[in-house]
């Protein structure tokens, strides 16, 4: 593997207090000196392009990577390929596959489809129940060494406080979080959409956010009791952000995400342009313009510790049917910087700095895996970014095998220049001129 030299970069490493222009030299796998004005003797050079940001590996803490079973919707190696043209040198894979990830075979058969296709990093996520039916536990111990690096049972909730508690407790010994997916069933019930006028309007069954707030407030008890770690996912109603906001005041130990969609989208949209869109629909649903506010407000103030997409791809004709019909969720891996750069760091919601937390540092801390930072030594997983590119979404351009997106034909103002792995470069954007 090549000795080469980033010269000239900006460079934004919150873990490290770095923000400015530097060089970063790359020694095979690993990051070997991060200074000014570098020797560049023996050693490949790139000048990083004036405007572009050159920042720790992104980590996507929350995809559906659909492998095994659902082939036709996702492969590993297709969802690494969207994650690298996304800027993410990681991802961590949902466990509702088919088989659910709720053993170490499953486990091992993710991890080697990850290293054939040699793209992004892939870190499987475990059942916290055996076939994630809420029954019994899974064992947490066999997947934490296959190497699981959390557990849920997203898709659904833990299905009981009981089941929860023991959760927690079990995944404590080993330092790992319980990601939960919060939905109280009996209020969700067959609701397709957040409950409030637009639903009503087009005569959608509702899902009101006390579905998701009431759920988080029985597990960031539960958090409490047992010392735990909790990480509530896909955030997206103003009562769950309260709650959270709550038991972190209380000592806590609970983390959260908030996607793209719910930060940007509302369920106005759900009449205009067009009625009834499918590629609108996910769980948790776009809410009102008060929850998406809400969620901006935590992502500014620092009670939102994770953006994560949720990237749920769907084949198209699953999704071209009746609303009612269409199974929930959208892809996000190939548009997540674009948005957080468009509606979050040009609109002055978030710095560019506290955008590399939300992206890198949190989800690297919060999973136990290596990155979020470009300390010497650390492994040459990088992100360079372009801020002020201007991105047209193309969803028949993508590299995700599914295309169901809200985002097609959007512009956006903030890309991805080019995505390293390990010293390696897995994906570059030569439109953004430059050259790896």
């Amino acid at each position: 593997m090549k000795k080469w030299l980033l010269r000239g970069g900006r460079v934004v490493d919150p873990a490290n207090g770095r923000d400015g222009v530097f060089d970063l030299l790359i020694d095979g796998d690993r990051i070997a000196r991060v200074g000014r004005d570098l020797p560049v003797d023996g050693t490949t050079v790139v000048d990083v392009p004036s405007g572009l940001v050159v920042v720790p590996g992104l980590i996507d803490m929350h995809v559906h990577l659909r492998e095994p079973g659902q082939e036709h919707k996702e492969t590993v190696a297709t969802g690494t390929a969207a994650a690298v043209a996304g800027g993410f040198t990681a991802v961590a894979c949902m466990p509702n596959t088919s088989p659910v990830n709720d053993n170490a075979g499953v486990t091992g058969y993710i991890l080697a489809k990850a290293a054939e296709a040699n793209l992004a990093r892939v870190y499987p996520i475990g059942a916290v129940s055996r076939g994630q039916k809420g029954e019994a536990l899974a064992d947490i111990a066999e997947l934490r060494e296959a190497g699981c690096v959390a557990v849920t049972d997203d898709g659904h909730p833990v299905a009981t406080a009981m089941l929860m508690r023991r959760a927690l407790e079990y995944t404590g010994m080993f330092g790992m979080p319980v990601i939960e997916h919060c939905e109280e069933q009996t209020l969700k019930a067959d609701g397709v959409a957040h409950e409030g006028f637009h639903a009503s309007a087009l005569g959608l069954r509702g899902i009101p956010g006390e579905a998701e707030s009431i759920m988080a407030l029985r597990d960031i008890a539960l958090a409490e009791l047992t010392g735990g770690l909790l990480h509530i996912a896909h955030m997206s109603a103003r009562q769950t952000l309260d709650a959270v906001r709550y038991g972190k005041s209380r000592g806590a130990r609970v983390t959260c995400e908030v996607t793209p969609h719910h930060f940007v989208l509302t369920d106005e949209m759900l009449g205009a342009p067009i009625a009834y869109d499918t590629n609108l629909k996910m769980n948790p649903p776009l809410r009102e313009a008060a929850d998406r506010d809400a969620m901006l407000a935590g992502l500014a103030d620092g009670s939102v510790d994770v953006i994560a997409t949720d990237h749920a791809p769907h084949h198209h004709d699953e999704k071209h049917v009746e609303f009612d019909h269409a199974p929930f969720g959208i892809t996000g891996l190939e548009t997540a910087v674009s948005l957080c750069f468009d509606r979050l760091v040009h609109a002055g919601v978030v710095s560019l700095s506290r955008l590399v937390e939300l992206l890198s540092v949190n989800p690297a801390r919060i999973l136990g895996v290596p990155g979020g930072s470009l300390a010497e030594g650390a492994a040459a997983d990088i992100s360079i970014l372009a801020p002020d590119a201007e991105v047209t979404v193309a969803a028949a351009s993508m590299r995700s095998l599914s295309r169901n997106t809200p985002f097609d034909g959007w512009t956006l103002r903030g890309g991805v220049a080019a995505t390293i792995v390990g010293g390696r470069a897995v994906y570059v954007n030569e439109a953004v001129g430059i050259r790896l």
